[in-house]
C-alpha cells in the first residue's frame, strides 16, 4: 500500500464526519459565508465584488459537494452570491 493509499484510508472517516456536519449545518455555513462576503465587500468598498462573489460561489459549491446534495451532481453552476 502506497503513501497516498494510507493517507486516504486514514482520512476517510474525517471526510464522512465533515460531510455529515455539512448536511446538518449547511444553511448556517452558507449564511456565514454570505455575511463574511458582505463584510469584506463593504471593507473594500466594492473594489473586489466580483472576486468575492466568485469565491463565495465556489465555497458554496464545495459545501454542496461535501454534503452530497442531490441535483448538483451534474456539474451545474452555483448562482452568484448576493450581497
Amino acid at each position: 500500500m502506497g503513501l497516498l493509499d494510507t493517507l486516504k484510508a486514514k482520512l476517510a472517516p474525517a471526510k464522512d464526519k465533515v460531510g455529515d456536519l455539512a448536511q446538518q449545518h449547511g444553511g448556517k455555513i452558507e449564511h456565514g459565508l454570505d455575511k463574511a462576503a458582505r463584510t469584506v465587500d463593504s471593507k473594500t468598498k466594492g473594489k473586489y465584488s466580483s472576486q468575492i462573489a466568485t469565491g463565495t460561489g465556489k465555497a458554496k459549491h464545495a459545501l454542496d459537494r461535501l454534503a452530497h446534495k442531490e441535483g448538483d451532481e451534474g456539474g451545474g453552476t452555483t448562482p452568484p452570491a448576493t450581497f
